[in-house]
This record gives C-alpha cells, structure tokens and sequence, in this order.
C-alpha cells in the first residue's frame, strides 16, 4: 500500500525527538540532522522513465512507495509537508478556491491576495512552529521571493527562510543551516516543474532541468556532514496534455471556476446545485469525472476529515480530468492552453511520487 506524502514530515521530525507520528517507521536521526529535499514537479514515474539522466538520484535508496492526496497540486502538497496533514484538514484544496463572504473572489495561493490574512487562512501551527519551540533549528532554503508570500506565511510559517536563488547558493545556505543540532532544513528547487509546464514532461528543456537538479543531489551527498540524512520526495508529477477542452459546458450555471485545468472547483449559482452532477456528467461524457461537493465528502476526497473550512473553500462540484485532458477555462484559454505538462488529477504519473534517502 503506498504511503502519502502528508506522513513525511511528521516522520522526520518524530526521529529529531519531536511529538509526531512517525507513521512511516523511519529510524532514530542519530546524526540529528535531517534534510528534505522537494523537487517540483518530478513524479516518479517521469523519473523512472529517464532515470539515465538522474544517476544520483537513481542510486539512492526509496523506502517507501509514496503518494501525493488529492489534489496532484504545489498548494495543496506543500501545505501537507508543512502541516503534516491531509487537505480535508488543512483547507489548502487547490491552485485556486473561492474566499468564502468575499463576494466571490478567487485565491491564488501561490500568489496570494493582500486582503487575506495568511494566519486566518490557516490557523493551525505548522510542523516549523512546532519544532522550533521544541528546541529544533529549522531552516527552509528556497528562493528568496518567497520569503515574504502569504502563502509561506500561511503553511511554512516558523522556520529560518535561506534566501537562495542558485544551486550554489543553497549549498552555502545549507552548511549554515547544518551547524547546530537537531536541525530540520526543507530545500526546494522549481526547474522541473518549470520546464514541464512550458515544454512537457521529457522534453529537451525538461531533461536539461531534471539532469542540473541531480547533479546539485550529488553536490549535495558530496557536502553532507557525517550522520546527516538527505531525503529526496516531489509534490507531484505532470502528464503531457493531448485533449484541451474549453470549459463552457452549463456555462450560464457557472459563477466561478477555480481550482486548474485538471482538477477544477466548478462555483455554481444557488439555483443551478440541485442535480448539478447528473447535468454536468452528461455534458462531460468521457472527458471527466464529475464529483458533488457532498460526494467529495463522503468518498474522502479530500481526505478522512473535512474541516469547515475547507467545505466552505470546495467547488459545488468537482471535476477530475480523466486520460490527458485539460479542461480550460475560457476567460484563460490562451495561457491554459499553451502550457504542456499538467497536473492535479488521478493518475499514476501525477500521484506517484519519489521518496529518496541517503545517509552519509
């Protein structure tokens, strides 16, 4: 059965001696320093597939075969890393989502809106929190633009932020990060996702990212202290879209469309969400799978608990893109559809993720 990626840093923490779960069994840190490495975008499968290209990464040791939840997202996985739980939960549902009593505006996660208040989105302290009180020096080392986002503030909120903008620069970042004990650093690196977004999953772009990121993974082995582990995961894969579909089905049912191209929250006006599923479904055949909110509820969508919070942020309906389509939405049909690679349905090469380790 494969594990999800909401249990990683639970895990790594209950071995640097915190009051977590350590639901993937992981062994003690007795070097009591523990990195995690996200790479965006890379899902296992895509790996697999042009491993000849990543040889570090190829060499280190997988313990577990890992999962992202629902949906196949940057927001919603990330936010699983910081919080140590599942979306249900944290609320964090999705590219974008409506800010309930807002007059129905739209948030981008990823690009926040100044008129939310991180800490009221997301209330819960994160894991970083957590662990920096217990005592832990916790680092996260990605690019200096998002140390001041709302999105940070909200799911990875409590840790020391390592501006760096190269790969040499995280590995200065990183010794500093290392010298006291226990110590907890989170690295992320955004090339892979770039360049499959842009070009597609295995394109020559692609390919140069996925070989720069596993030439810094051997950097970084090479610098790692004695007793210091490395773990390697993603937050999801892409696949390669063959089908665009313009997303004016029921149009004159629709107030908003959130979420993204192959996992949307469909808004609908109060008069339209009685039946809505069986209308839509019929208007979408084959195309995708279509979810009602109460449905999304009770089959666990989400995850095993939905907060109020979360229900409050969840499309009436829930649109999954089966096979290699992309459900565009119109007013963005231009930017949607010139991207390539995808990601945030149900497939194997958007869910099944890497989960790496090396000990030195």
């Amino acid at each position: 059965m494969n594990k999800s990626l909401w249990q990683i840093t639970p895990s790594i923490f209950n071995t640097l001696g915190l009051d977590t779960e350590n639901l993937l069994d992981l062994s003690k840190s007795n070097g009591a320093r523990e990195i995690l490495y996200l790479i965006d975008g890379l899902g296992l499968l895509a790996l697999e597939k042009y491993r000849e290209f990543a040889p570090n990464l190829s060499a280190m040791n997988s313990p577990h075969q890992m999962q992202t939840s629902f949906p196949a997202t940057t927001t919603t996985s990330i936010s699983s890393i910081g919080l140590g739980s599942l979306p249900g939960e944290h609320g964090m549902l999705g590219y974008t989502v409506r800010i309930p009593y807002s007059n129905n505006r739209l948030l981008n996660a990823l690009k926040w809106d100044a008129r939310v208040d991180a800490r009221t989105w997301q209330p819960t302290p994160t894991l970083f929190e957590r662990a920096m009180q217990a005592g832990i020096n916790v680092s996260n080392i990605s690019a200096s633009r998002y140390e001041s986002s709302g999105f940070t503030e909200a799911v990875l909120r409590g840790a020391i932020f390592r501006g760096a903008n190269n790969f040499d620069s995280m590995r200065y970042e990183l010794k500093n990060a290392l010298k006291e004990a226990p110590a907890f650093v989170y690295l992320y690196s955004n090339e892979v996702d770039v360049a499959g977004h842009k070009d597609g999953v295995g394109s020559d772009s692609w390919i140069t990212a996925l070989s720069a990121i596993d030439h810094f993974v051997g950097q970084l082995i090479s610098d790692l202290p004695t007793g210091t582990r490395l773990w390697v995961t993603a937050d999801h894969g892409m696949v390669n879209s063959e089908q665009p579909v313009i997303l004016n089905h029921l149009s004159d049912e629709v107030l908003l469309l959130g979420g993204e191209p192959r996992a949307r929250h469909i808004y609908l006006h109060e008069a339209a969400i009685k039946d809505a599923d069986s209308r839509w479904k019929d208007a979408l055949g084959d195309l995708a799978q279509v979810i009602s909110k109460q449905e999304a509820v009770d089959t666990k969508l989400f995850g095993t608990a939905t907060s109020s919070q979360a229900l409050n942020r969840m499309g009436d309906l829930i649109l999954i893109a089966n096979s290699d389509v992309t459900l565009i939405e119109p007013a963005r049909a231009v930017q949607e559809s010139a991207m390539v690679g995808h990601h945030g349905a149900l497939s194997d090469e958007e869910r099944l993720i890497p989960f790496l380790s090396h000990l030195n």
